[in-house]
């Protein structure tokens, strides 16, 4: 017999893992080892409890789902990650593909793909109700961020000063004045304000 595949949800509100965590375990094939809320405890519980899949919430706290899996990955390459989001926008399916994500699922009326999706991670999975959107038609062709570019970026939409970063971050304030450059550079972007209201509009960061 084969074994299931064993998941993990990450969502903040209890409730929704509740109603994910029952919706999958109907399926005797899948097995929910843990739940996480935000995307910090993602990574943590991900490096503990060594899922086949992780089913995550893409506007998770702390860092967003895109960082979260970029984290898990570099940790446990195999893990497979299927992304739940609000957002339909070209540029949030875009920054998950990016960050090695298998999977792109709408949480809208997501009751009967969930199951189907989590069983076909082995391909990129994407709802069927993204398909109207045409990558042609996304004007977004800047380079995608690292993942220090992004964590870099999350604190400069927090409004912490270089130092404050390299404090939290165990770099040197020169090291983050580089890396800010180099973000403002690779989003084609001139100002900080410019660049808190790019990261936001496109899901780059978590807003808490």
């Amino acid at each position: 017999m084969n074994q299931p595949i064993r998941v993990l949800l990450v969502d903040d509100h209890a409730l929704v893992r509740l109603g994910f965590r029952r919706m999958l375990e109907d399926d005797p094939a899948i097995q929910v080892v843990g739940e996480a809320g935000d995307g910090e405890e993602a990574v943590e519980q991900a490096a503990r409890l060594k899922p086949d899949v992780v089913v995550m919430d893409y506007q998770i706290p702390i860092q967003n789902g895109a960082l979260a899996t970029r984290k898990i990955l570099a940790a446990r390459p195999e893990t497979r990650i299927l992304i739940l989001s609000m957002h339909s926008e070209a540029s949030y399916v875009e920054n998950c593909r990016n960050a090695g994500a298998r999977g792109y699922l709408l949480k809208n009326a997501i009751d009967l793909e969930l199951v189907d999706a989590v069983k076909s991670t082995a391909e990129w999975v994407e709802d069927p109700r993204l398909t109207q959107l045409n990558a042609a038609n996304n004007p977004n062709t800047k380079r995608p961020l690292s993942t220090r570019e992004l964590e870099v970026l999350q604190h400069i939409v927090a409004g912490r000063s270089n130092k404050e970063i390299a404090a939290v971050l165990n770099l040197s304030a020169n090291t983050v004045a580089v890396h800010r450059a180099n973000i403002m550079d690779a989003l084609q972007l001139g100002n900080t304000a410019e660049l808190v209201v790019y990261a936001i509009r496109h899901g780059l960061v978590s807003i808490t």
